[in-house]
């Protein structure tokens, strides 16, 4: 299906980069910004075509989020997100589809996963309540996704289920002035307070099932996207916006030594200085490659409707980790070579440092965790405990 998103990006980044340091100034992303998110269609990429989305390609959203980070990280941040949740969305009961979507397929779906829900059981459903941080762009949003437990569940294999509770907003509270950060700031990625929302059990997914693809299965999808393993598409969509982030930080730096001067003449004729630079812009290319190249090939064998196998899953998180972390890393080469100016709130350099490094200290990015399941894997030992469920 044709879509366009792509030239419409291009039409309107302009726009989303001149607006980052308003966004920064608000604390969130402005009604104008999001409107203007929503007219690109990055969000309905991975949204199932019987409720206005696409169901795209995942690499075509890939790019568009790191189209996005690149001309402002709190954009891209958002839309990595935000646009990964249709996908999930689309396991869910069709009661859910269209009390989201029957009216705007625009609407958008905040989260986040971490299961610090606890829900009681009761007729017809649960009563839950709970507290998380982090619900990036969730002023934006008219309905949440929260990570949780039920009470009185045991344990499967050792570890605590975890279930997902979709809430309308109306049912659960944002707590203002409680994302003061120094990066991402324009996110508005705030606490999530419930106090005792009665959720209907038709509003609840297993999110083991979800991890594993068994929820797709028993949705009955059948379309290559919803073939994707979990570990392809939410930690890959925040390594494309942290990837972006990169790009756009290295455009901003190429800008800022194109005239800059010091004792030792200008900075755009220091063959020392260049060379680091070059060797960045590798490292931050290499990095978009390899999460392109293995969301690919992926893709190429859910479209076959071949299984992806757990050794491809595990090699597909490590690289997704390390393509992050590598970007970040050529980042850091190159601003440390940019003079004590760049350190100064009003150059732009600073706002993208402060933005790549809130970026990758997201817990997604655990590398060692996923570095270690590979090795254990190639050493004939199976992942275990929660890392089992991320892969």
């Amino acid at each position: 299906m044709s879509h366009g998103v792509t030239e419409k990006i291009a039409d309107q980044r302009e726009f989303f980069a001149e607006q980052a340091l308003d966004a920064e100034a608000l604390g969130r992303l402005s009604a104008e910004t999001t409107e203007r998110m929503k007219a690109t269609g990055v969000v309905r990429l991975l949204q199932p075509p019987e409720h206005g989305g696409y169901a795209a390609d995942p690499t075509d959203f890939m790019e568009a989020v790191m189209a996005l980070a690149g001309a402002d990280p709190a954009v891209g941040w958002v839309a990595g997100v935000i646009g990964v949740h249709p996908w999930e969305m689309a396991f869910n009961d069709q009661r859910v589809l269209t009390e989201i979507w029957g009216q705007d397929a625009d609407t958008w779906v905040a989260s986040p996963y971490a299961p610090n829900g606890l829900a009681t059981p009761v007729d017809g459903g649960f009563v839950f309540n709970g507290k998380w941080e982090f619900s990036s762009g969730t002023d934006s949003c008219d309905w949440i996704v929260l990570g949780g437990f039920i009470e009185g569940e045991g344990l499967v294999d050792g570890i605590p289920q975890m279930y997902h509770f979709l809430l309308p907003r109306s049912d659960y509270e944002i707590v203002e002035d409680s994302w003061n950060v120094m990066g991402l700031r324009g996110t508005g990625s705030k606490d999530i307070i419930v106090n005792d929302a009665l959720i209907p059990d038709y509003r609840v997914l297993n999110a083991t099932k979800v991890f594993d693809g068994t929820a797709a299965i028993e949705a009955g999808r059948d379309e290559a996207l919803y073939r994707m393993p979990w570990s392809a598409i939410f930690p890959v969509a925040l390594s494309a916006a942290v990837v972006g982030i990169c790009e756009g930080a290295l455009a901003c730096h190429y800008k800022y030594q194109a005239t800059r001067t010091s004792m030792m003449g200008p900075m755009a004729k220091n063959p020392y200085l260049s060379s680091r630079i070059g060797e960045a812009a590798s490292e931050i290319h290499a990095s978009r490659s390899q999460l392109l190249y293995n969301l690919s090939d992926m893709y190429a064998m859910a479209e076959k409707g071949v299984e992806i196998p757990l050794e491809m899953r595990i090699v597909g998180r490590r690289d997704q980790v390390r393509a992050a972390r590598r970007a970040v890393e050529a980042f850091d080469d190159i601003y440390i070579r940019s003079g004590g100016g760049a350190t100064r709130d009003e150059n732009p350099l600073a706002k993208w440092f402060r933005d790549a490094h809130t970026a990758i200290n997201h817990t997604i990015f655990a590398a060692e965790d996923m570095y270690h399941a590979h090795a254990a894997m190639m050493m004939g030992q199976a992942p275990t405990g929660f890392t089992r469920l991320l892969v």
